[in-house]
């Protein structure tokens, strides 16, 4: 029965996060303008990540065996 109220009681802390807006603190302000750049980035810019942070796939994965090509720098462990 305890084991049951844990389960439940976590349950219900995980499920009751707020969706809203991001806001600094009262009393602090965001983190001042890059250098070089004259308009100050919201918190949504701040938190929206760029493509070299997060790059898309470029590789197809393969589909079925290969032979695998001879690589050059697939050297024997030195002993």
């Amino acid at each position: 029965m305890r084991k049951i109220a844990v389960i439940a009681l976590t349950l219900v802390l995980a499920a009751c996060g707020v969706r809203a807006d991001l806001k600094p603190q009262a009393g602090k302000q965001l983190p001042p303008a890059p250098y070089g750049r004259e308009d100050k980035p919201n918190a949504a810019k701040l938190l929206a990540s760029t493509p070299q942070a997060a790059p898309e796939r470029s590789v197809e994965l393969r589909k079925r065996s290969e032979q695998r090509a001879d690589d050059p720098f697939a050297l024997p462990p030195k002993e």
